[in-house]
C-alpha cells in the first residue's frame, strides 16, 4: 500500500491478511514495578499525592511506559495503545493535575509513536497508535443521586469538550486512532464521538475512532441499559474504524457477545478481554495459554478481526494469543448498508 495512504485504510489493508493484535493491560504493568510517590510526582510541584496517577508517568517516568510499551511490540503488537485512559480533566482533577492533561497526552503519544515507527522500521510491518480515552467517573445517563433522578454531574457539552481537550493533544502527539473505550454509558461515547467530529472539522481531515463498549452484567448490557445490539446501532454513524468490546469479564463470558456483534458490525472487530475474572483479592491469575485458547475460538470462526488483552493481561499473554492466531483468516467485513453510512456533525445530530 501507498505511505500516502491513511491510517484508515492501512489498518483496513493489513487486517484483511490477519488477525491482528492489539497490546494489553498498563495498570497491571506498572504496579509490578512497584513505584514510589517521588516516581509519580516527578519534579511537577503538584499539589497532592500522585502515587497512583498512572497516566502521569509519562511526563514523569517515560522510561516505564516505554519499557511496557517496547514489551508489547515484542509479543507481537500490530496496534499499541497511549497509557491515557485517565488523562482527562475530569479524572485528573483527583490528583490535582487537571492542567497537565495537554502534556500527558502529548507525551503519551510521542512515546508510542517512536516506538511504532521504530519496530515499523526494522521488519516494515506497519504498526498503528490507538489514543486511549476512558470513560471518566461521569455518567450522562443516570443520576448518581437516589433522591433525584433528574440530577447530573456533568453535562453533554461538558464531556464533549473534556474529550475533544484530550483528542487534540493525542493527535499532536501523533496517535493514528481515538479509541473511546471501556464504554459503560452509550451517552458518554456519543460526547466522545462528537469531540472526534469536532476535531475533524478543525483540522479538515478524518479522525478515525475506534469504539469500545463494556459489559456490567452477562446479559450483555452496558450501564447504561444498551444491548450489543443496540450499543452498535447507536453508534454506528460514527463510521468507527473498529467496533469491540473490552473489560469486565474475561473470553470465556465475552464469548457469546463478540458472537452477536460479529455478525452484525460491518467495519472490524477488535476484542480485548481481561485475564480471566478477578479471584478473592482482585488478582487476575488466568494464564496466557488459557487466554490465547479463548480467543483462538473466536478466531476460529472468523470472528474477530484484531485481538488484545485488558486487566490482568501481559505482554506473556499478547505473545501467546499472537502464536494462536498465527495462519488464521480473519473475519470478513460484511458489507454496510448504504443508507446507514453517514459522516460529520450533521449525521451526528441527525443519529443522536
Amino acid at each position: 500500500m501507498s505511505a500516502a495512504a491513511t491510517p484508515r485504510e492501512r489498518l483496513q489493508a493489513a487486517a484483511k491478511e490477519r488477525v491482528l493484535i492489539f497490546d494489553g493491560a498498563f495498570g497491571t504493568q506498572i504496579q509490578e514495578r512497584k513505584l514510589t510517590e517521588e516516581d509519580y510526582a516527578g519534579t511537577l510541584g503538584l499539589n497532592a499525592d500522585q502515587k497512583g496517577n498512572n497516566d502521569i508517568l509519562a511526563l514523569t517516568r517515560p522510561d516505564v511506559i516505554s519499557d511496557i510499551t517496547r514489551a508489547y511490540l515484542d509479543a507481537g503488537s500490530d496496534v499499541i495503545s497511549t497509557n491515557t485512559f485517565s488523562a482527562n480533566r475530569i479524572s485528573q482533577a483527583d490528583y490535582a493535575a487537571e492542567d497537565q492533561v495537554a502534556a500527558i497526552n502529548i507525551a503519551s503519544g510521542k512515546i508510542a509513536r517512536e516506538l511504532a515507527d521504530e519496530y515499523e522500521a526494522k521488519d516494515g510491518r506497519p504498526r498503528f497508535i490507538a489514543g486511549a480515552i476512558g470513560p471518566t467517573n461521569k455518567t450522562l445517563s443516570l443520576s448518581p443521586d437516589v433522591e433525584d433522578p433528574g440530577f447530573r454531574e456533568i453535562d453533554f457539552d461538558e464531556l464533549t469538550a473534556v474529550y475533544k481537550e484530550q483528542a487534540t493533544a493525542l493527535i499532536e502527539g501523533g496517535v493514528d486512532f481515538i479509541l473511546i473505550e471501556t464504554v459503560f454509558d452509550t451517552l458518554n461515547a456519543k460526547a466522545g464521538v462528537m469531540a472526534v467530529k469536532e476535531l475533524e472539522a478543525d483540522l479538515g481531515r478524518d479522525v478515525p475512532v475506534m469504539i469500545s463498549m463494556t459489559l456490567t452484567d452477562l446479559s450483555g448490557r452496558n450501564l447504561s441499559g444498551h444491548t450489543v445490539e443496540a450499543f452498535w446501532y447507536a453508534v454506528r454513524h460514527a463510521n468507527p474504524v473498529t467496533i469491540g468490546l473490552n473489560c469486565s469479564f474475561g473470553a470465556d463470558q465475552l464469548r457469546p457477545h463478540v458472537q452477536v456483534l460479529s455478525g452484525i458490525a460491518d467495519t472490524l472487530l477488535m476484542a480485548y478481554p481481561n485475564a480471566g475474572l478477578p479471584n478473592e483479592l482482585g488478582e487476575y491469575d488466568e494464564m496466557p495459554e488459557t487466554t490465547a485458547g479463548l480467543v483462538k475460538e473466536w478466531a476460529d470462526k472468523g470472528q474477530v478481526n484484531i485481538l488484545g488483552g485488558c486487566c490482568g493481561s501481559s505482554p506473556a499473554h499478547i505473545a501467546a494469543m499472537a502464536k494462536a492466531v498465527s495462519g488464521i483468516d480473519p473475519r470478513g467485513v460484511p458489507s454496510p448498508e448504504p443508507a446507514m453510512r453517514l459522516s460529520g456533525l450533521e449525521a451526528f445530530t441527525v443519529a443522536a
